[in-house]
């Protein structure tokens, strides 16, 4: 094996061998979306809720400058831990690498990974997008998910973005949108962010069918998102939403609060606006979200 050629954990390694399902996973999440000590626990129970559901979990990280899919519970707890992990997306992993570096990978990132090491479908909580007053501000995630010919679960974009832009976006580069079980595009903390889908798929084994008809038309290079809202009365109250979105756009400006550090500001915000219950939101549709990425995984195996 070269130095930097992407390494597998055991499960992952025996899963690709033996043709089980894989869902890949994220670790921003852990190492900067959660605060300490949830993310551990929460990451263990998104790693559950795809074996549960009969896939392999793919945690990708970086560890020591190496690439690996698949990090065991050691790797996963000093991504959750240290206070020395880099935020990577798909320009950083190589200049990382390079330095050594430990580093949790972004949408962008394990987007990018994942198709390199073959996975089919990645579950994720929400997508990076195009920032409010700010068009030309707008997350790796895009560009990356037009590179990537993979099935993203999420709950729409974070509703602190411009969902609308975004959504313009994903459309100028080719990335196929649709709902699950809906016609609405859900928004992150909230069921519906206000926009309409194009296309609804009802099952797993549709989404699967969506996916086998890309790679047998070999003409869609882009990812095919999957918008998976939370059940209403599992949703963030939306009236409490719009407010604490307000307050916190407002606090940005009075604190000129710009580009990288404006996502993470906003959340943690709305933490604390929220006293946690955004966070419960957040648990409940990344814990979803794994599910139904598993179910697909299985269904695609299937075929």
């Amino acid at each position: 094996m070269s130095e930097f050629e992407i390494r597998y954990g055991d499960e992952v390694a025996r899963a690709r061998r033996d043709g089980t399902p894989i869902v890949a996973l994220e670790t921003t999440i852990v190492s900067h979306g959660l605060p300490r000590p949830d993310n551990l626990l929460v990451a263990r129970q998104i790693e559950q809720a795809v074996r549960d559901n009969g896939a392999v979990p793919a945690t990708i990280g970086m560890l020591g400058g190496q690439i690996v899919v698949g990090v065991d519970d050691g790797q996963l707890t000093r991504l959750a831990t240290s206070d020395q992990v880099a935020k990577l997306s798909v320009r950083d992993l190589a200049v990382a690498a390079a330095g050594g570096a430990d580093g949790a990978t972004t949408v962008a990132g394990t987007s990018a990974v994942a198709a390199a090491a073959g996975i089919g479908v990645f579950a994720t909580g929400g997508l990076g997008g195009v920032h409010r007053d700010a068009p030309y501000d707008e997350s790796a995630d895009l560009v990356a998910l037009a590179r990537s010919p993979i099935a993203v679960v999420c709950a729409g974009v974070k509703s602190i973005l411009d969902v609308g832009a975004t959504l313009e976006r994903l459309e100028t580069l080719g990335v196929s949108v649709v709902g699950y079980r809906t016609n609405r595009f859900p928004g992150f903390f909230i069921s519906d962010s206000g926009y309409p889908l194009d296309w609804s798929l009802d099952s797993p084994d549709r989404v699967a069918a969506a996916l086998r008809a890309a790679r047998e038309q070999g003409v869609h290079r882009g990812a095919l998102v999957v918008a998976n809202p939370l059940p209403a009365d599992e949703q963030l109250d939306p009236q409490l939403h719009d407010r604490v979105l307000r307050e916190g756009m407002a606090r940005l400006d009075a604190e000129g609060i710009t580009g990288k550090a404006v996502t993470p500001f906003l959340l943690s915000h709305f933490h604390a606006a929220t006293q946690g219950r955004s966070l419960a939101v957040n648990v409940r549709l990344i814990l979803r979200n794994a599910a139904l990425a598993a179910s697909i995984a299985v269904a695609a195996a299937a075929r």
